[in-house]
């Protein structure tokens, strides 16, 4: 368990360092000095200064820092350093403007060159997210939104869809993988379906309009991610009552192992109400649990087409171009859930935080640990991209203190010929700071009470 949480606090450090290091780079080749590097906050655990940079690691790993002369915002001196950059001359000490070359400070670069310094961070998450697609797609393969089955009299029948089609587009929207196929359904399910497929080499179009049923048939009550990681358990549901919760990944039910949710929800269907024998991955540790489902009438829309979600060897080329597709993939699900959050489909207690998400990533791993080594680092991966490409998104949202915040300042200088007011911008990002710091201490004591 303590191994898991030290690789997740690891993968977490990385991504971290990614993106701090974009900053650092580009804000070395514009010529701006870099007063310190450094990966967490709070006291300094190892600190050393290389040139006229400061390399550190601090007590909290979750967060960084690249502290650049004559920035504002970031700006700071630090506790031995000060020593270093107030070396006493004629019994007055040095300003950083006096100690290091102001030509070389951060506000003194042109406007072009403080926001490409600014957005490298969220690029260099991107990069990184990219990177490590690649490498996982090479190893593992990917699931491309093929139609592994389509059930007789079925809305997908008459639609001439077949298996081992591929389904590219649906309404517009591109279908990158089995997994974004099964996000849209979820929240496009009575929606009639235009879709482009590829057969044999070939595009083809079609329409499918979901058949409007009441279906009798058996629910535990939890809603699962594509890779069977609970994401809701509905109180007072069975699942409730067998002691399922968020954030369990189930393995198996009644030995049979449950690789993808939609092999979890096919088994379930096909359950006649009787006790099921379920184990899950739960932090780090595998738990039996008895579950009775519950038969439910309920209002649904049928397309009698699956998707399972298999992952496939591809090309070198095809691995490059899924790469991307992974990455966009993750792009859009983040923006996705930020608008569900405006619609009130997502609320302040589905976010995580670095506690919450050290948690789950240890629960992954443990639950790969059987599978072997290269698994587990392929799950690794596989967190890694999520995690970078949501890091990035979150950074360009235009917030303040964050980023995209920063880059809105930069764009009004450029709109209006001359920078804003550095008080009026210091006072913008100050709250926002302070707003976004009790953002984080309620998500993170949410989340620490989510462990006991």
């Amino acid at each position: 368990m303590i191994v898991n949480v030290i690789l997740a606090i690891l993968v977490l450090s990385v991504i971290i360092i990614v993106h701090e290091f974009g900053h650092f780079i580009v804000a070395k080749a514009n010529g701006v000095t870099v007063l310190e590097f450094a990966l967490g906050f709070g006291p300094k655990l190892i600190h050393f200064k290389k040139g006229e940079t400061v390399y550190s690691i601090k007590l909290l790993p979750f967060g960084g820092s690249c502290m650049m002369l004559g920035d504002e915002f970031m700006e700071a001196q630090t506790d031995e350093d000060e020593d270093e950059q107030a070396d006493e001359k004629d019994g007055k000490a040095k300003t950083l403007e006096e100690e290091y070359d102001a030509d070389r400070a951060f506000s003194n670069k042109s406007v072009w060159s403080r926001i490409a310094i600014i957005a490298a961070g969220p690029l260099f998450n991107f990069l990184l997210a990219l990177i490590l697609s690649i490498i996982m797609i090479g190893v593992d393969g990917y699931d491309l939104c093929t139609v592994d089955k389509v059930y007789d009299n079925s809305p997908a029948q008459e639609a001439g869809l077949a298996e081992g089609d591929t389904i590219l587009k649906i309404n517009g929207d591109k279908m990158s993988c089995s997994r974004e196929y099964s996000f849209y359904r979820y929240y496009n399910a009575a929606k009639t379906m235009n879709i482009t497929y590829e057969r044999d080499g070939q595009k083809y179009t079609t329409q499918l309009t979901p058949q409007y049923t009441k279906l009798s048939s058996y629910k535990m009550g939890v809603v699962i991610e594509p890779d069977c990681t609970i994401q809701s358990v509905t109180k007072d549901s069975p699942a409730e009552a067998g002691g399922m919760q968020a954030k369990d990944i189930i393995l198996s039910v009644d030995g049979i192992a449950m690789e993808n949710s939609t092999q979890f929800t096919e088994y379930l269907n096909q359950s006649t109400g009787e006790t099921l024998s379920v184990v899950v991955s739960r932090n780090g540790n595998q738990v039996t649990l008895a579950v009775t489902p519950q038969l439910v009438e309920q209002e649904s829309y049928y397309t009698g087409l699956a998707s399972y979600g298999e992952y496939v060897k591809l090309s070198p080329a095809q691995t490059i171009v899924c790469a991307f597709k992974e990455v966009g993939y993750w792009i859009e699900i983040v923006i996705e859930s930020l608008g569900m959050m405006f619609t009130g489909q997502v609320g302040i207690n589905d976010l995580t935080g670095p506690v919450g998400t050290v948690s789950v990533m240890s629960s992954v791993v443990e639950s790969s640990k059987p599978a072997g080594t290269v698994a587990v680092l392929m799950t690794l991966f596989s967190l890694a991209i999520m995690i970078s490409a949501n890091l990035g998104v979150m950074n360009l949202l235009p917030l303040p203190a964050l980023d995209g915040g920063r880059l809105v300042f930069f764009i009004l200088e450029v709109l209006r010929g001359k920078p804003v007011k550095k008080e009026h911008e210091g006072m913008v990002h100050f709250v926002g700071m302070i707003l976004l710091m009790l953002l984080m201490v309620y998500v993170m004591f949410k989340d620490i009470r989510g462990l006991f």
